[in-house]
């Protein structure tokens, strides 16, 4: 008898929500796009994730499914990422937005969104939100890159050009030498000031700096201090994790975004 009982209780006690689904793959403009969309059905917010580089699906955690109890969730690989088809289009900012948006009106998701961006996903992220700022929410940093913070490639010390042919893939390449054109494209867009943006940062220097680095970052001053001028109304998060934040702080990452779909309620005001 102990041995029935005791599995009851832990189905009493597992999460009243059900485990993510997997990814499926559906042809998109001609492509194979490999997606995961958790559907809520009685809410009109959509979180919408933008990974790094190098980076999939799955780098996100358990995030996605701990907001799929609020919020509708995407989640997807862009071009030459998992079961994402590669292609032979532009890789940068302007065209891979285009894409994402084209991905979430195939999947039926309306706007506004909530953009979530992680590193190289937060350049892109911003770039969507500058661009169509009606289709956009709110706007969450996970230790993103900002304008300016990495070189034009043909800036890029002679090794690191060559290793880094050799160490990614040449869709993640690609996306790397569009980094610079995509921090521009940002830069030449109207601020959103408007519109409720947090920054979740490593401290005391960016671990996406620390990671890719060689040579191929702008790290003086002037880059930081345009950096921390980005977005003065942000609200800015601390934190003491590594680069994969929603890996290693998922309660911070989740947290951060949840805020932002159910936010706190005004102090009552006496008479």
């Amino acid at each position: 008898m102990f041995q029935p009982l005791f599995l009851l209780c832990l189905l009493c006690a597992a999460p009243a929500f059900a485990a993510l689904p997997a990814p499926v793959t559906d042809t998109i403009d001609g492509r194979r796009v490999e997606s995961l969309t958790i559907r809520h059905p009685a809410s009109r917010d959509v979180v919408v994730f933008e990974a790094g580089s190098r980076n999939t699906i799955d780098k996100w955690g358990e995030v996605p499914e701990r907001l799929a109890r609020t919020a509708s969730v995407f989640a997807y690989n862009r071009p030459g990422y998992g079961n994402s088809e590669a292609v032979t289009t532009p890789r940068d900012g302007r065209t891979i937005v285009e894409e994402l948006r084209a991905a979430l009106r195939f999947k039926g998701l309306r706007p506004p969104y909530v953009l979530v961006g992680h590193s190289l996903g937060g350049l892109y992220m911003q770039l969507f939100a500058r661009a169509y700022p009606d289709e956009v929410k709110a706007l969450v940093l996970v230790d993103a890159l900002y304008p300016g913070m990495v070189k034009k490639p043909q800036d890029f010390p002679l090794l690191t050009r060559l290793s880094g042919r050799l160490a990614f893939s040449p869709s993640v390449w690609r996306e790397i030498e569009q980094i610079d054109a995509t921090g521009e494209m940002v830069s030449r867009l109207p601020t959103i000031d408007d519109k409720p943006v947090v920054k979740l940062m490593n401290q005391p220097v960016s671990s996406t700096a620390i990671a890719v680095d060689f040579g191929a970052f702008r790290m003086g001053d002037a880059t930081r201090t345009a950096t921390r001028a980005l977005y003065p109304n942000a609200r800015k998060v601390i934190v003491d994790s590594s680069h994969q934040m929603a890996l290693t702080s998922p309660d911070i990452v989740a947290g951060a975004i949840e805020q932002i779909l159910t936010p706190a309620a005004p102090a009552l005001v006496g008479p």
